[in-house]
């Protein structure tokens, strides 16, 4: 469970990511706001998807309906970390 830290949510985000995909953390610490995700990356399909959600819920601690999430939360890294700071830290 994350303690009101955006910055630990970062962190966990990035390492989810290299796991969950299977690339290099060091590529995963060069993503920034705009970096694309879902549909740019051959690594990240429909199955990484399902994966990173459920990796995200044990992680975080947090529980993601299906309707939670939408299509344009996985497009950038920087949509992925606003649902994740939204979605662990409470925030509208």
């Amino acid at each position: 469970m994350i303690d009101g830290d955006a910055g630990e949510v970062d962190d966990v985000l990035r390492a989810l990511l290299a796991d969950v995909l299977g690339i290099a953390p060091a590529r995963v610490a060069d993503f920034d706001e705009g970096t694309e995700l879902f549909g740019a990356l051959p690594e990240f399909d429909s199955m990484a998807v399902a994966n990173l959600l459920t990796a995200m819920e044990e992680r975080l601690g947090i529980l993601i309906e299906d309707d939670d999430v939408e299509a344009e939360d996985l497009m950038t890294y920087g949509r992925l970390t606003a649902f994740a700071h939204r979605k662990a830290l409470g925030a509208a």
